[in-house]
C-alpha cells in the first residue's frame, strides 16, 4: 500500500495543476487523503455503495468514482469532482497515476524483500536467478555491501537518509535487516578496488555525520562477482563492524580486508582465550598494569619498537624507557624489544580486549 504521505502529495499536485477536487479511500471506505479538508465526507455513503457494487467506475452528478485494484483485490477508491465535463477525464488520469504508484511501490517492496533474503542467505540458488530476472536485477554485476551504524536516537528515517545520498543510482539497494543498522548494496564498476570502496564509506560517514549531528560508523565487505555472493560481502561487512568496535574503536570506517589479525582473534573461542592469557601473564591480568606501563607499551608499538623515537615522544630519557621495559620483562617474562615477544604481547592485549567485549554483549 502507498503511504498516506505520498497519496496526499499526489492528489495535492493533481489538484494544483488541474483544479479538480480529489479524495482517496481504502477498500473499506475509510478516507485516506483529500485535496480539500471538507471534500469527501458527504460522499462517504455513495463511496460505500460504490464499493459494494460491481461497477469499476461511474459518473454521478459531476462526481467521478473509480476503483483501483492490486492483483484483483480492491485497494483504493478515488473520487473526483469538478466544474465541467473534464471531471471524468481528470479522474481517470488521477486513477491511472495511483495505479502506477501502486505498481512502483509494490515492485520496490518486492525488491527490498528479495535483497533482505539475499543478504541473510535465505534463498536457494534457483530462487535467486528466477526472482532477480523477474525484478530486473542484473545477476552478473559486481557488488559490495556497506553497513551503516547510526546512533542518534532518530528512529524511522535512517534508511531514507542513506537512500538520499545515492538517489541517482538505480542499480543500488538500501535496506535494513534489523533495528540497528542500514545496509547499502552498491553495484560496482569492473575497475573498482578496495580503495574506491573505502572512499565511498568515508563519504557516507562524513555526509551522514554532518547531516545528523552524530558519529556514524561504516563498514564494508569485499567486492563480489555475482549476485549470489552478496550474502558473503554482507557477512564480511558485519564482521568488520564488530571487529572494528573492539580493536579500532577510534575509526569511523573499517573494511574487512584491513582487519588484520583482529579478524582471527574474533573467531577464537573464549575458553581458549582464557587459557592463552593465563599462560602469557602467569595468572596475572593486563588490568594490573599501571597507567605509565600501558602508555609505554602503546607508544612503543606505535613507533615500531624504536626505543629512541618512543623516548622522544614520551619526553623521557632513553635510559628511563629501558628501565620501564626491563620492569615489564620481569613482570611478564616478555622483552618487547624482541620482535617475537612484542608480537606475543600485542596479540595477548588484543585477546584481552576481545574477551572484555564479549562479556558486555547482551545475548
Amino acid at each position: 500500500m502507498i503511504s498516506s504521505q505520498i497519496l496526499q502529495s499526489t492528489i495535492d499536485g493533481i489538484n494544483s495543476i488541474a483544479g479538480v477536487n480529489l479524495a482517496v479511500y481504502d477498500g473499506e471506505g475509510v478516507k485516506l487523503a483529500t485535496s480539500n479538508k471538507n471534500f469527501g465526507d458527504k460522499e462517504l455513503i455513495a463511496v460505500k455503495e460504490f464499493i459494494e457494487s460491481t461497477a469499476d467506475s461511474r459518473l454521478v452528478q459531476g462526481t467521478y468514482f473509480n476503483k483501483i485494484y492490486d492483483e484483483g483485490q480492491l485497494e483504493y477508491v478515488l473520487i473526483a469532482s469538478g466544474q465541467d465535463e473534464t471531471t471524468e477525464v481528470l479522474g481517470k488520469m488521477a486513477a491511472f497515476q495511483l495505479e502506477k504508484l501502486l505498481v512502483a511501490y509494490k515492485e520496490r517492496f518486492d525488491r527490498d524483500n528479495f535483497i533482505k533474503n539475499l543478504l541473510l542467505d535465505n534463498l536457494l540458488l534457483i530462487d535467486i536467478f528466477n526472482r532477480s530476472k523477474k525484478l530486473h536485477i542484473e545477476v552478473g554485476a559486481k557488488r559490495c555491501v556497506f553497513i551503516i551504524e547510526i546512533n542518534d536516537g532518530k528512529k524511522g528515517n535512517e534508511v531514507d537518509s542513506v537512500r538520499t545520498l545515492f538517489s541517482e543510482r538505480t542499480t543500488d539497494f538500501v535496506t535494513a535487516v534489523d533495528e540497528k543498522n542500514v545496509i547499502y548494496v552498491r553495484q560496482t564498476e569492473p575497475t573498482d578496488t578496495s580503495e574506491d570502496m573505502n572512499k565511498i564509506a568515508v563519504h557516507i560517514s562524513d555526509a551522514l555525520s554532518a547531516s545528523r549531528g552524530t558519529r556514524v560508523r561504516v563498514s564494508y565487505g569485499t567486492i563480489v562477482n555475482e549476485l549470489k555472493e552478496v550474502s558473503r560481502s554482507y557477512k564480511e561487512a558485519k564482521a568488520a563492524l564488530d571487529v572494528g568496535e573492539i580493536f579500532f574503536e577510534e575509526k569511523d570506517v573499517v573494511g574487512y580486508s584491513s582487519l588484520g589479525i583482529g579478524r582471527l582473534i574474533y573467531q577464537l573461542p573464549i575458553p581458549l582465550c582464557k587459557m592463552f592469557i593465563k599462560e602469557i601473564f602467569r595468572g596475572k591480568s593486563p588490568d594490573d598494569f599501571d597507567e605509565e606501563t600501558v602508555l609505554t607499551i602503546n607508544k612503543f608499538f606505535e613507533n615500531s619498537l624504536n626505543v629512541s623515537e618512543t623516548s622522544r615522544q614520551l619526553y623521557i630519557h632513553r635510559n628511563t624507557l629501558v628501565y620501564r621495559l626491563d620492569k615489564l620483562e620481569k613482570s611478564t617474562g616478555l622483552d618487547i624489544r624482541v620482535f617475537e615477544d612484542a608480537i606475543t604481547l600485542k596479540i595477548a592485549l588484543m585477546v584481552v580486549k576481545y574477551m572484555k567485549h564479549m562479556e558486555t554483549i547482551d545475548y
